[in-house]
């Protein structure tokens, strides 16, 4: 190990992502794009792997890698691709929720994105599940409007207000009456981008 060169680099720019040196990583050598995001698995380089983890994924990372080994005598290099970047990715719920009449539920909805949530131009919570969307709830210019809640959901709707900043946009929906089951869609707009996700609530009774 003492005798390994390995630098990681973007192919066309030449930047440096990391590098390993002398027995160990060279942090201090990164570009500062890369400082305190791109790291080595420390425990698997006694194994030989040098693979790298890039932190907080930016739209501009997309493009080629090069880890490139040198030794005294001799080098070699693979070339890594990350094709594209999603700058925003929304979640809901993997399993449909369940509840009885009368229960409140949470129907789940969070952004993984790098914009902050102060720049989300709009949130809308729809029930889509029939020939029309119903609008549940509102989030827009960073606030909620329940005005805009279609009469079926008003006064029984609400947004986690201090999640928000964390990118939870799920909401609580109170006194589940049997009518509410169905399909219901998260959709969050910022900027060019726009991403959605989708709930399923079921009933018990």
């Amino acid at each position: 190990m003492e005798d390994l060169e390995v630098e990681w680099r973007r192919k066309k720019s030449e930047t440096l992502v990391h590098l390993f040196q002398d027995g160990e990583s060279r942090p201090e050598s990164q570009q500062q794009d890369y400082q305190d995001r791109a790291h080595f698995f420390t425990e698997e380089i006694k194994h030989g792997n040098f693979s790298l983890r890039l932190d907080n994924l930016r739209a501009e990372d997309k493009g080629e890698y090069t880890c490139t080994v040198h030794t005294q005598k001799e080098s070699g290099e693979t070339e890594v691709q990350i094709k594209d970047v999603e700058r925003l990715l929304v979640s809901g719920s993997d399993r449909s929720i369940s509840a009885s009449v009368g229960e409140d539920v949470t129907l789940n909805c969070s952004v993984d994105s790098h914009i902050t949530p102060e720049d989300f131009e709009q949130v809308s919570w729809k029930k889509t599940d029939e020939d029309e969307d119903i609008l549940v709830l509102l989030y827009e210019n960073n606030e909620a409007f329940p005005d805009s809640s279609n009469e079926r959901y008003r006064d029984r709707v609400e947004f986690f207000t201090a999640e928000i900043p964390k990118g939870n946009f799920s909401v609580r929906l109170k006194s589940i009456r049997t009518e509410d089951k169905g399909v219901y869609m998260c959709e969050v707009f910022a900027g060019r981008d726009s991403a959605n996700a989708t709930v399923v609530l079921e009933q018990l009774g």
